[in-house]
């Protein structure tokens, strides 16, 4: 990082030391999205740029390829974490922070949760009409009835809860779930 300009070099040093903890701390937990070591340190040391920065910029401040931060870029961006802006007179890709960081949880929480949603509903359903088909077709098998109909009990069970989880990401994705649960915090908690 580069030295900041009108402060002293030992307030300058306390100051990037204090960053590269966070970047660090930022890279060590990225894996909670998916994503790695390095691409969660470009994404600390992006939210620590005052305008937004190349790749070139990227792979000089941490030392990697230019190959590698744009990957992590494409990454990022992937999941609504950065984003690419356009500035006049620059003929280069620029790219930031998104700063809304409530945002950018609800749109990996609906990312993610959407498909694995979509894929088990899926499954469910398909097994759901299979055993209903079964017990069709064996209609005096006590056992059998017993042992489908527990399954059944349970699949419902499941899709139940993914109904339930399908309302959730709607609230997500409408911005809704800060109506139950605001960004701000309350006045006694500030």
């Amino acid at each position: 990082m580069n030295h900041i300009e009108g402060i002293s070099v030992e307030q300058d040093l306390v100051i990037q030391k204090a960053r590269k903890r966070i970047i660090e701390s930022i890279g060590n937990n990225m894996d909670l999205y998916s994503v790695s070591e390095s691409t969660g340190h470009l994404y600390g040391l992006l939210l620590f740029q005052d305008k937004p920065m190349t790749l070139d910029e990227m792979g000089k401040a941490m030392e990697m390829s230019k190959t590698s931060m744009s990957t992590g870029v494409r990454t990022l961006i992937d999941l609504k974490m950065v984003n690419k802006v356009w500035e006049k007179g620059s003929r280069k890709d620029l790219y930031e922070v998104e700063s809304d960081w409530f945002q950018t949880f609800a749109d990996f929480f609906s990312l993610k949760w959407r498909k694995a949603l979509e894929v088990n509903l899926l499954a469910l359903t398909k097994s759901k009409n299979e055993f209903r088909k079964l017990n069709e077709q064996f209609p005096d098998s006590l056992p059998l009835q017993a042992v489908v109909k527990q399954d059944l009990d349970k699949i419902d069970s499941a899709i139940h809860y993914y109904k339930w989880l399908d309302r959730l990401i709607d609230s997500f994705e409408s911005g809704d779930i800060f109506k139950l649960v605001p960004k701000d915090l309350p006045s006694d908690e500030s």
